[in-house]
């Protein structure tokens, strides 16, 4: 057993972990990381970038059609095993050695292995071979495990071996027939994809569609999913999955009807990764979201940092924001403020202090790339009005604004601003349309910012651009 000592021990090597040993080591102390699986996580190869790349052929076929002598240019269906390959070369083909480089690169050893907390500030490596190896932090050991698929308690289900997130991500093959479990972003995202390479699909969406954005967005994605020939069930739940000897699914909804499927997708939540990285011998409960503060230190039930602060989580696993973006900005926060703590310079505590994350309270900016895109950040009317907020909900008609009538024929899109009335700035903001991700930015920064409304007036959005949405919300507005 050999023992090595670094200033930050990383369990973890996604994106989180990854940007969590970059800042450190920009900060001018030594980091080790730990990992089990890929270097670069299940954004890399289970998640963001293969799932955006099985969506990009189909919506740029689309966009295509919709717009004349584009449309006239077109000929054909979607090459379904290129876009596989392409889905491939976007996950690297499974293989890290890019990612693993660049940690030795920025001089971070990897240690690959399942990490587990032994004590405080220490994490015992276990290799492949049995091997073990232990690492003691001088100052931090982060958790970056990041979080996995829930597969809830329906009978039959686990016996049938449904897809996860995972295996439709990295699926080798198109089932004739996809049922899905769930209405959430990967059930939405997923149930388009796979539509679009020629699945019969069929959503089985208890609680609706998108039901956690504002509601124009799930009715719009709803719509758009059976012009595209998806049988959306919503409120429909399943009672029991069975795997058949032919290797099809059925599930029998409560109602009693059955549904039968090639392959089934479930995709109702997501658990986390700490069942056993140790935490049962540190006072914590093995499994469950490990709480934080605002600093990303680990804290016990009464708020307090465990044993001198020595414990950090990012990323899902602290269950803050689940989103790969949010999890690279808490890594950063996070990277910050343990060279800050080391070096024994002030932590920065005002509410957008460099070393906290605080933009996950009320600030969080989401795409969910099905047709239309949905982008989104801030808090919903919903989520507003019952934070107690005194609001003001203004709506646009996208198709209204002259980009839009330049973007496509049959253009739809919708764009609501929600106001704070006390303090007057944008507190929420969602677009749906046709490549709306790249406007959500300036959102971003007008809520983050907390931009006056007055403010808001003068930056002129460009002409014609779909932009041009905030000027005719400010004169919907009225100010």
């Amino acid at each position: 057993m050999g023992t090595t000592t670094y200033d930050v021990v990383i369990i973890g090597a996604g994106p989180v972990g990854e940007n969590v040993a970059d800042r450190v080591v920009r900060g001018g102390l030594t980091a080790a990381v730990v990992e089990r699986e890929l270097v670069g996580g299940e954004c890399s190869y289970w998640a963001c970038m293969p799932t955006k790349a099985l969506l990009r052929s189909g919506a740029a076929l689309r966009a295509a059609r919709q717009v004349p002598g584009a449309r006239e240019a077109v000929t054909g269906e979607l090459d379904v095993a290129a876009v596989l390959r392409r889905r491939d070369a976007f996950a690297s083909n499974w293989q890290d050695d890019g990612q693993a480089s660049w940690l030795e690169q920025i001089g971070v050893p990897l240690h690959r292995g399942h990490g587990r907390i032994r004590s405080a500030r220490v994490v015992e490596v276990t290799g492949a071979d049995g091997s073990t190896t232990s690492l003691t932090a001088r100052h931090a050991v982060v958790v970056a495990t990041g979080s996995g698929a829930l597969v809830p308690d329906i009978p039959g289900l686990r016996d049938a071996k449904p897809w996860t997130s995972r295996e439709t991500a990295a699926a080798s093959s198109v089932p004739g027939r996809l049922a899905v479990i769930g209405g959430g972003v990967v059930a939405s995202e997923m149930a388009t994809a796979f539509a679009g390479l020629g699945s019969s699909v069929t959503v089985l969406a208890r609680d609706g569609v998108l039901h956690l954005a504002e509601p124009f967005a799930g009715e719009l994605v709803v719509e758009s999913l059976r012009d595209k020939g998806v049988s959306v069930r919503v409120g429909a739940e399943a009672g029991s999955v069975k795997r058949n000897d032919d290797g099809t699914v059925s599930i029998t909804l409560t109602t009693g009807e059955q549904v039968d499927a090639d392959e089934l997708l479930v995709a109702i939540g997501r658990t986390p990764n700490t069942a056993d990285i140790g935490l049962d011998g540190i006072g914590l409960k093995p499994g469950a979201w490990l709480e934080v503060d605002d600093t990303l230190r680990v804290v016990d039930g009464g708020g307090e940092p465990l044993d001198g602060g020595w414990l950090y989580a990012a990323g899902d696993v602290n269950r803050r924001v689940l989103l790969t973006h949010q999890g690279k900005y808490q890594a950063r926060a996070v990277g910050d403020v343990i060279v800050a703590r080391a070096k024994g310079t002030a932590v920065e505590d005002g509410r957008w202090g460099r070393h906290v994350a605080t933009a996950d309270e009320r600030a969080v900016p989401q795409v969910v790339f099905t047709e239309p895109e949905i982008a989104s950040v801030g808090l919903t009317a919903a989520a507003a009005e019952a934070a107690g907020l005194r609001i003001r909900v203004v709506d646009h008609d996208l198709a209204a604004v002259a980009a839009s009538s330049l973007h496509a024929e049959g253009y739809r899109g919708h764009a609501r601003m929600v106001v704070d009335e006390d303090r007057q700035v944008v507190v929420g903001f969602t677009l749906a349309g046709p490549d709306v991700a790249e406007l959500l930015h300036a959102a971003t920064i007008a809520i983050v910012a907390e931009v006056p409304l007055d403010r808001l007036w003068h930056p002129v959005p460009a002409f014609p651009t779909v932009s041009e949405v905030w000027l005719r919300l400010l004169e919907a507005y009225g100010r």
